[in-house]
């Protein structure tokens, strides 16, 4: 094969080229194919027409990189120092804390690098060839540059294909291009530098003909096709950390600078006192354990894991941990419209009729819905002219509508779909009138004419022969309709629909509304198509002609003159009403909702008015020819201030969430196709389809809706709004008590004190008292203001001023108990096991009152108190949690065991009840942490 043709394909500018030019350059035949030589040498040369996944982590590193935190790295030195000075229980359970994390973190991530193989299956399929003259079938894997491919309908095409001969092709390419239309084909040459999707001549990897037939020569193969290049994509996409792994990360390492400041600091003053090396290489350890938050790692894995647990029971299933939260964080939805945000199901929505627009009720394919005149059913027997078109769109008609699993599939072109399914919801059943009316011949549609026509003999109808294609609500029709079927029966007719401008041409007289034959009103049919175009509606004409019975063939002369207008047909893929009802909940929620379609602009801009998109009450649209043209800087101030992006390609898709990311936007991205695929995984969330999804599309994302419902999202957001809340309760809850103790060690090693607190005695607070209290703010409900709340500042660190002084508030309180309960019991009893005891059993009750300061039960006791009902439900696991404190501190007091074990001593009542009302402080203190952070 010649250089020039090696440089052909890697610019992908088939569509640019004659068939002679094609043919040249990939030195075939049209006639013959190729032959089984040159096949293997181009195999040799090409390879295989297959997308290669290229080898991933192994899991064993995989697993490893679970470890990869800073955070995790304090609390494996610190069980590593644990073990070193002969502490092997606590070394191992701190041990166990990180693995426990790695576990998790492994399971929830192990398929995240598995898009490609998704897209290498998504387009493996059986391919009829032409090869030394024979039509032959072989797996797509064979084929090569330069085969000649022959199509039709319901086939899979198996690699890019520059097509040569088409007869009515039609192919549907929405999970490429995401146009929900089939796209018409045929094979001249178009402009360089036209859109992917508007590139008529060429049938792309993976996509599906509808209708027709046709043939084509392979161009590319494997990687080197527009799916492939997607692959690509997917590869080259930035793998972006979320907002909370950001923060987490920074805030672990800013603590772990801290901690080993700190403690080095500790360990030279002690030495300066006088003290031996072993005495403060314990004291430095000891602060060190203090001063990490052990329990934290596993807590926040906990609350992860739960809101991914609430998010799967509301139809929402995370593939990822983080990601939960990062969804309550998204600044900016950027979703797909077809199958997202519509049904994907063509449905006519406006028929206008002799001078009458009548509306069409009911979405998809379903038989439910009224046709409405005025906002009143219309009544067939006076809508002749309304009879008249609905039978055009039904007899001028290839597809027909099947009900699975009780959902109602075209099978055909989706747009006569649409024109079954409105015949449909007045009881026309269409096999029934094929029955009563043979079709004699047809001429399918062409671009080059913009028409369709069937030919149909009428049998000779009786009034209850007729009645019979009618449902009974519709079942007597008046005298006029019974004359003028039996009139018709005398001649054949033929039926045709098409573009406006191809039918009025030919159309000199219309119906009116009493079905009477009167001359064409052009300018009022033109104000109507208009008035449709506006509400982003597909509108095609309907017309008719009465032929004599002896006439049994058509041809285009018979459809150039002497029609009958009949009507229009307006119709759309409609948005999903849960959806509208979506968006408007996001936007007030201060999140940005922005639409990016492969679609017309016109359409997508129909359809995000009547969704109530809008920034700044207005619905900016770009295509994507428009962003092409712009540099960095204008797409910024573009996907700033644009609503609609419509006509895109994969690339500008991810592009567009590129320039949004670059302003600081937290950006969820929706979709369902493969050519969304490489936005979602660059998204710092992605959200596929569940169902209408493709694999590659599910594969690439972070979280799958299970009811391809956008309206699912909401519940999403405001899940993950709750989620970060809640781990903000516990951070807030948790440091406050290592904040305590490690003031506390650090100033008794200062002024040379004992120690009022031991490690062990740390270690017992710091993971099994912290977990016990800290995990049920995991389940804590969602707060009626939280999606009444903008959303939080991607900038803003996870400890923000306020949350630091809440901190401060709580460990100083936590620092004066501690050393205040220990010095008072020491020098009233000499006893220093039980001083410990008591400081740490008084810390225990502060905490418990602190919970209840932050959490939804001591809403639910102050409202009781004031008479306000509440479901106790909601604080159940806060209860569980108190509850399972008490009886673990009663365990760590009074059995002989813990007591060997913790250092600690046995307590009488009025030791008990000493530590309590020794607590009871707290919720004073924590009146004022509120004022500074109210935590809701």
């Amino acid at each position: 094969m010649r250089v020039e043709s090696e440089e052909i394909i890697q610019s992908s500018q088939w569509h640019q080229l004659s068939t002679n030019e094609i043919t040249r350059h990939l030195e075939t035949n049209l006639e013959t194919g190729l032959s089984e030589s040159e096949v293997a040498k181009r195999q040799s040369h090409f390879g295989a027409n297959e997308l290669k996944a290229k080898p991933g982590t192994s899991p064993i590193v995989k697993f490893l990189q679970q470890f990869n935190q800073p955070l995790l790295y304090i609390l494996l030195i610190a069980g590593a120092i644990k073990a070193i000075i002969g502490q092997w229980v606590n070394a191992w359970v701190i041990w166990g804390v990180t693995l426990i994390n790695a576990i998790i973190g492994f399971i929830q991530e192990s398929k995240a690098e598995s898009a490609i193989a998704a897209l290498a299956s998504s387009v493996r399929t059986n391919a009829t060839i032409l090869r030394n003259g024979k039509k032959i079938q072989v797996p797509s894997t064979e084929l090569v540059p330069g085969d000649i491919v022959l199509l039709a309908s319901g086939d899979k095409v198996p690699a890019d294909l520059r097509l040569v001969q088409t007869r009515n092709l039609q192919i549907n390419e929405s999970a490429l291009t995401g146009e929900s239309i089939a796209v018409e084909k045929n094979y001249q040459p178009v402009n360089p530098d036209i859109p992917l999707a508007e590139r008529t001549n060429m049938a792309y990897a993976g996509s599906f003909v509808t209708f027709g037939t046709g043939s084509g020569i392979v161009v590319a193969i494997g990687e080197a096709t527009e799916t492939g290049r997607l692959s690509q994509l997917i590869e080259q996409g930035t793998s972006l950390k979320t907002p909370l792994t950001r923060k987490f990360d920074k805030f672990s390492r800013t603590l772990l600078y801290i901690i080993l400041g700190i403690a080095a600091l500790t360990f030279a003053v002690g030495l300066g006192y006088g003290n031996s090396w072993a005495e403060m290489f314990e004291a430095a350890v000891a602060f060190a354990v203090s001063a990490i938050p052990e329990g934290l790692p596993a807590v926040v894995t906990v609350t992860l894991a739960i809101g991914v647990s609430r998010m799967a029971r509301r139809h929402a299933i995370v593939r990822k941990l983080p990601a939960v939260e990062t969804l309550g964080g998204a600044t900016v939805i950027c979703s797909d419209k077809t199958g997202t945000l519509t049904e994907n199901q063509m449905t006519v929505q406006g028929i206008y009729a002799g001078g009458q627009y009548y509306t069409v009720t009911g979405v998809g394919y379903a038989p439910s819905g009224e046709i409405l005149l005025n906002e009143k059913q219309v009544d067939l027997n006076t809508s002749p002219v309304l009879v008249e078109c609905l039978v055009a769109g039904l007899l001028c008609n290839d597809a027909r509508l099947e009900q699975k699993d009780e959902q109602w599939q075209v099978i055909g072109d989706p747009t006569e779909g649409a024109l079954v399914a409105a015949a449909n919801k007045v009881g026309f059943n269409k096999s029934s009138l094929e029955r009563e009316t043979k079709r004699l011949d047809v001429i399918p549609f062409e671009s080059e004419f913009q028409y369709m026509a069937t030919l149909h003999q009428e049998k000779k109808l009786s009034p209850n022969t007729q009645n019979s294609t009618l449902s009974t609500q519709h079942s007597e029709l008046s005298t006029q309709n019974s004359a003028l079927s039996t009139q018709h029966s005398e001649l054949s007719t033929i039926y045709i629909k098409g573009s406006v401008e191809a039918i009025l041409k030919s159309c000199r007289q219309m119906l009116d509304a009493e079905g009477e034959i009167v001359p064409i009103q052009a300018n009022t049919i033109h104000s109507s198509v208009n008035a449709m175009a506006q509400q982003g509606l597909r509108v095609l004409a309907f017309a008719k002609k009465n032929v004599p019975t002896t006439k049994n063939s058509l041809d285009h002369g018979d459809i150039q003159n002497d029609l009958i207008f009949l009507g229009l047909q307006g119709m759309i893929d409609p948005p999903r009403s849960e959806a509208i009802k979506s968006v408007q909940a996001c936007q007030e929620a201060g999140i940005q909702v922005k639409m990016i379609t492969g679609d017309h602009a016109v359409t997508a801009q129909a359809i995000a008015k009547r969704m109530g998109f809008n920034k700044n009450g207005e619905v900016m649209a770009f295509t994507g020819q428009q962003l092409a043209q712009m540099d960095n800087q204008q797409l910024k101030t573009a996907v700033e201030d644009g609503v609609v992006f419509a006509r895109v390609a994969p690339e500008q898709k991810l592009r567009i969430v590129e320039a949004l990311q670059s302003k600081g936007e937290i950006v969820a991205m929706t979709g369902d196709g493969v050519n969304d695929a490489p936005a979602l995984k660059q998204a710092d969330i992605g959200i596929a389809m569940g169902g209408a999804g493709t694999e590659v599309a599910k594969e690439a994302s972070d979280m799958i809706l299970t009811d391809d419902n956008f309206a699912s999202i909401q519940a999403a957001v405001e899940e993950g709004r709750t989620v970060y809340r809640n781990l903000l309760k516990a951070i807030a809850f948790i440091l406050p008590v290592n904040g305590g103790e490690s003031m506390t060690i650090l100033i008794s090693v200062l002024f040379a004190r004992v120690l009022p607190i031991l490690s062990l005695q740390v270690l017992w607070l710091n993971m099994v008292n912290s977990i016990a209290m800290t995990v049920p703010l995991a389940f804590e409900p969602s707060s009626k203001r939280v999606m009444r709340q903008p959303p939080r500042n991607p900038r803003q660190p996870l400890l923000s001023g306020s949350l630091i002084k809440r901190i401060a508030v709580i460990s100083v309180f936590n620092w004066i108990l501690i050393f205040g309960i220990f010095e008072w019991t020491r020098q009233t009893t000499a006893n220093i096991d039980l001083g410990r005891t008591m400081a740490i059993q008084a810390l225990v009750a502060g905490r418990v009152f602190y919970l209840l300061s932050i959490s939804k039960l001591g809403v639910i006791i102050i409202d009781t108190i004031r008479g306000v009902k509440h479901n106790i439900s909601d604080a159940s696991a806060i209860i569980i949690g108190i509850v399972a404190t008490i009886v673990l501190q009663i365990i760590f007091s009074q059995w002989s065991l813990m007591n060997n074990l913790f250092s600690t001593a046995p307590l009488n009542l009025n030791q008990w009840l000493i530590c309590i009302v020794a607590g009871l402080p707290m919720i004073l203190v924590a009146a004022l942490a509120n004022r500074f952070d109210p935590l809701d």
